[in-house]
């Protein structure tokens, strides 16, 4: 059974989604503050964290940029506010998701069990020559979850990771938007959906590479997204 930790300051909306998700196999614990999200996510070590945005004492937003240096599973933003720019600062800012508190109760759990799936992958087994990759400067260890460019170490989110490992493991190869949402996510791409593009930027930004002419992580043009195997000598 998961441990999910919900920060939600309504009571009713907390008691319906811990009911939804307690018939699936998920324990939920709720806590009402933001500003005790982080106390509470270090002392009770959830499988995931279901943030809201709109909290008291703190709120959401400040609460994902504070948890994601210290915390490495998903945290999912589930929230009202329909806002393009909150949905990009919250995936700027290290969430692994973002999902409307509109959407259906079965879509909600289908989302949160494809982080959970994504999260235990550190513990499949793998054979060894499958668990790293070097490309030049680049190294990456797929079992320690580790990434080191010129030798220091590069913080990622989960999510973050896994799009690098992605991209690494077909190296020279053009990978498609919709290719990867169904690898990475688990459902396909609907043809709006910016939370891959924002990945890419942060992946950029992580690794080094230019924002307005990347060479390490390259746009193709209706095509998806190419990382060079020669740009990281």
């Amino acid at each position: 059974m998961h441990r999910i930790l919900l920060v939600e300051d309504d009571p009713e909306i907390g008691a319906l989604i811990a009911g939804w998700l307690g018939k699936h196999e998920m324990e939920v614990l709720i806590e009402p503050r933001g500003d005790q999200a982080l106390a509470r996510t270090l002392a009770e070590q959830p499988d995931l964290v279901l943030l809201d945005i709109l909290l008291p004492g703190l709120d959401g937003l400040s609460v994902c940029r504070a948890l994601r240096p210290r915390f490495a599973g998903p945290i999912v933003l589930l929230t009202s506010l329909d806002s393009d720019m909150n949905e990009v600062l919250g995936l700027e800012l290290g969430a692994n998701d973002y999902i409307l508190k509109t959407t259906p109760p079965s879509v909600l759990l289908a989302r949160l069990r494809v982080q959970l799936r994504q999260q235990g992958r550190p513990s499949e087994a793998a054979a060894p020559s499958h668990q790293r990759l070097q490309l030049g400067r680049l190294h990456i260890d797929q079992g320690a979850r580790q990434v080191r460019l010129d030798g220091a170490p590069v913080v990622l989110s989960t999510s973050d990771f896994d799009l690098l490992w992605e991209l690494a493991s077909h190296a020279g190869q053009v990978l498609g938007r919709d290719q990867l949402f169904r690898s990475l996510k688990g459902r396909p791409y609907d043809g709006s959906d910016r939370s891959m593009d924002v990945a890419v930027s942060r992946l950029r930004h992580k690794l080094g590479d230019s924002a307005e002419a990347p060479t390490r992580i390259k746009t193709v043009r209706q095509k998806g997204y190419l990382l060079v195997p020669g740009e990281w000598d």
